[in-house]
């Protein structure tokens, strides 16, 4: 297929981006430029990969049972003249129904491509905004001023760092920003089980992500309390699991929005966060 004749068919069976990659192992980055003309040129492997998934269902080889289809599997890296090389994976995560991928399959994807596993379902997160990073760095460092003055059994990580959070195969997180206030291992590839405090900054993609089906993971797994920060309309939501399992505290960026696993001792003060980004909403 030429790239136009596979951008037609993409349109004929309704299929995304995301969709095309999780079918066909090639890394979501790789297709967005493949189809907004960015690459021109694909490698051979890349367009074998994709002919496969848009060929006609009846067409598409059916995967083996019981085994890996390595049919898919690419990894993509760069050269040093910053051309895209695809080359096969032996360790190629193989092409699941939704609910059935495992920690295996997220270990064996590509390392640019940055995912959550949620109860056996990839969702693919898109490079953070610059809003987005600006507000997680000055969060970072008041939730840091914060735990270190008066939760020093605590610490402080940002994303991207990994959260086993229901201890099973099915599930990794990477929370925007968390505190885990319990002994952990240093060298361990991610942190298992709930963390006492999470936050997620919402963006378009984000949004009913992290706003209803994170809120339920969250909860289920025994997190203390979940901050929800939302730059659009510039208000902050924060659940304190511990008394109330569904009604938020909603607050604007002007008030200073109390750390409740501190135990009142400190709390975030967002009319400082807001003065340092105001610019952006001029």
């Amino acid at each position: 297929m030429t790239i136009q004749e596979m951008k037609e068919r993409k349109r004929e069976l309704g299929l995304s981006n995301d969709e095309i990659s999780r079918r066909s192992g090639v890394p979501f980055s790789t297709i967005q430029k493949i189809f907004n003309g960015k690459t021109e040129a694909p490698r051979s492997k890349t367009i074998q990969a994709l002919e496969a998934v848009l060929r006609r269902q009846e067409e598409v080889p059916p995967r083996q049972s019981g085994g890996r289809n390595t049919a898919y599997g690419y990894i993509l890296t760069e050269s040093s003249a910053d051309a895209s090389v695809v080359r096969e994976s032996s360790a190629a995560y193989s092409v699941k129904r939704k609910g059935e991928y495992t920690l295996e399959d997220y270990y064996a994807l590509p390392d640019e491509r940055r995912v959550e596993l949620i109860d056996g379902e990839f969702y693919d997160m898109a490079a953070p905004s610059v809003i987005h990073q600006m507000i997680l760095g000055q969060l970072y460092l008041q939730f840091e001023a914060c735990i270190s003055s008066h939760c020093r059994d605590c610490q402080v990580f940002i994303s991207p760092c990994d959260v086993q959070l229901d201890r099973d195969e099915k599930t990794m997180l990477q929370p925007d920003l968390f505190v885990l206030c319990r002994s952990y291992d240093i060298k361990a590839r991610s942190i298992p089980g709930a963390p006492d405090l999470t936050l997620e900054i919402l963006s378009p993609s984000t949004r009913s992500k992290d706003m209803l089906l994170k809120s339920y993971k969250y909860l289920k797994a025994g997190v203390r309390e979940y901050w929800i920060v939302d730059p659009e309309n510039r208000t902050g939501q924060v659940y304190f699991f511990e008394h109330s399992e569904t009604v938020p505290e909603t607050y604007s960026f002007e008030d200073k929005i109390p750390v409740h696993i501190s135990d009142g001792q400190c709390s975030i003060d967002f009319g400082e966060i807001s003065r340092r980004i105001s610019a952006y909403y001029q």
